[in-house]
């Protein structure tokens, strides 16, 4: 894991109803990943989801950028325990890139998300749709930093931020869940900040 900022500028006086028990709130955004950050030549850049879909689809840089976007103010919690409160994001929801696809039902209960790099993560379906995840590209009214996950990353802001997952690329729809990289060596399956979810068994 690479970290590449110190988080221990904490933000004065938080509201605690917005904190997770054993986080500290901090001012900066903090730079942890797996690997190296990956260089991407837009012009190559495609999105994909495949799987348990009958019609696997993807769209290039241009064409995803032209799908449906939404702007989303949200909390977020790392499993590193630092907290960062109101973040502004810009992306296409997972119901309007279901919808874009032409899927009028949710295709399987599970996804995978495959992300440059290498990089898994697992996620129940349930959690990313109704606007709760985003395939994000603009934090704060710019486009999101490649340290950050740019050009594209999920977010999925009610769960550990390992979920929401830098570079992705592809989501690969599944009829049983199974852990991604992080899941199969140790973390927890789910990750719930406020049920303190980090490992497993917890």
């Amino acid at each position: 894991m690479i970290i590449r900022k110190n988080p221990n500028i904490r933000f004065p006086n938080p509201d605690p109803s917005r904190v997770p028990p054993g986080q500290f709130v901090t001012q900066q955004w903090p730079v942890l990943h797996y690997g190296h950050v990956p260089k991407v030549d837009l012009a190559t850049w495609r999105f994909s989801i495949w799987g348990e879909v009958e019609n696997p689809v993807s769209w290039t840089w241009k064409e995803f950028q032209a799908l449906p976007r939404t702007e989303l103010t949200v909390d977020i919690h790392c499993v590193t325990k630092w907290s960062k409160l109101g973040t502004v994001w810009e992306g296409v929801t997972i119901d309007d890139l279901l919808a874009a696809a032409g899927l009028e039902e949710p295709p399987a209960p599970y996804l995978m998300a495959h992300c440059d790099g290498g990089y898994t993560t697992n996620l129940p379906l349930e959690d990313l749709l109704g606007g709760k995840g985003l395939v994000a590209t603009r934090f704060d009214g710019e486009p999101l930093a490649p340290e950050h996950g740019g050009p594209a990353r999920l977010l999925v802001p009610h769960l550990y931020f390992w979920k929401s997952a830098k570079w992705v690329r592809r989501l690969r729809f599944m009829e049983h869940d199974e852990p991604g990289f992080w899941e199969s060596l140790g973390y927890h399956i789910y990750g719930d900040p406020w049920r303190e979810q980090r490992y497993d068994g917890d």
